[in-house]
């Protein structure tokens, strides 16, 4: 018989037969569920400008106050939305000796965790990294042709509605929106499609271990089964899945700039016992040679750029297995910072997979 999931369970158990010393993640089955803010963006293209302006504080607080939200009439049609879902569940289901060993879409795929020392730290999925410099790229896709019809277009409405909420962030920090589109570009944006396989075995399995992104803002279009959580009022809720809207999450990049104006959320996604579960999420990151600072003063964080910050996750990762993101570039006199934020920001597993996620 032929399988297209990958071989998770014997990896896991032989992590579980090696390891005696992590603890296991929370159990998925208690927790409170939350409906995340939501926002109706033909607000910011309204002639009245009130409504603008509401529309825009309502983005500045869920930024501020969630670090993620939902957005509707994002203007991604529902007809491009079904068809990318379509041609992901195709992809997901080729054979997985050939996933693992052909150079489908750039050779990007990967499985569970091979850096993962300990069941805590292994991640129950598997996903294609696609840099945007090879979603059209004839060549990474062989007979699937009409996967990369779709994705080109995919991509390119994901990258106008990031640029679009960027913007309006960036705006409320003083800058104008122009600087998003001068420091991003494809080279270091890219698309992640993930699918996370049934997992009978145990409530407690990650899909995707805790983290935060490394990016300036993620958007997430995910399926019904559910599974994504994030940490609110230091403790983990449930995001309820609405079928019209897509989730926006902003990244540590953007929790820099905005001298903590802005929250970079630390989420997770968890497994479930019966159903598959596919997403899709677009990182909008800078160049890496843009710089990062604080857009007033006194800051939290010293200057650095996007290939020093990526540098530092990979190394941190590469060493210990886990991430430290921002609290590596605090500034002198900021150890009441840190402590504050002791909880959100303590040690943050990341698999290879996500080191710029």
């Amino acid at each position: 018989m032929i399988h297209s999931d990958p071989p998770l369970l014997n990896h896991y158990g032989a992590l579980l037969c090696r390891s005696t010393q992590c603890d296991e993640p929370q159990s998925r089955l208690i927790m409170e569920e939350c409906q995340l803010p939501l926002i109706d963006l033909r607000g910011l293209s309204s002639r009245d400008e009130m409504v603008r302006k509401a529309c825009a504080a309502a983005i500045y607080r869920a930024s501020s106050e969630w670090g993620f939200f939902q957005v509707v009439n994002h203007g991604i049609s529902p007809r491009l939305l079904e068809k990318m879902r379509s041609e992901q569940v195709k992809l997901f289901q080729t054979p997985f000796e050939r996933k693992a060993s052909c150079r489908l879409l750039n050779n990007s795929y990967t499985w569970g965790t091979p850096t993962a020392t300990c069941p805590k730290q292994f991640s129950w999925s598997e996903a294609f990294h696609v840099p945007l410099t090879k979603v059209s790229d004839e060549a990474c896709y062989g007979e699937f042709t009409s996967l990369r019809e779709v994705m080109t277009e995919f991509a390119a409405a994901m990258s106008k509605l990031a640029r679009l909420l960027a913007g309006v962030l960036t705006e409320n920090l003083g800058h104008g929106k122009e600087v998003i589109d001068n420091i991003c570009d494809e080279s270091t944006c890219f698309l992640r499609l993930n699918h996370y396989p049934a997992c009978p075995i145990s409530p407690e399995i990650s899909g995707l271990v805790p983290h935060t992104d490394s990016d300036f803002l993620t958007i997430l279009c995910q399926d019904q089964v559910g599974g994504l959580q994030l940490t609110k009022d230091s403790k983990w809720v449930t995001v309820k899945p609405n079928q019209d809207a897509l989730i926006v999450n902003i990244g540590d990049l953007f929790q820099a700039w905005s001298n903590d104006v802005y929250k970079s959320v630390e989420h997770k996604v968890v497994t479930n016992a019966k159903m598959e579960r596919y997403s899709i999420a677009y990182f909008l990151c800078p160049s890496f040679d843009s710089s990062i600072g604080s857009f007033r003063e006194p800051s939290v964080y010293r200057k650095f750029t996007f290939r020093e910050y990526r540098d530092q996750v990979q190394e941190d990762v590469r060493k210990t297995g886990y991430k430290v993101g921002l609290p590596r570039f605090l500034l002198k006199g900021t150890e009441d910072f840190t402590r504050s934020n002791k909880e959100s920001n303590t040690r943050l597993y990341i698999p290879s997979i996500t080191a710029n996620s």
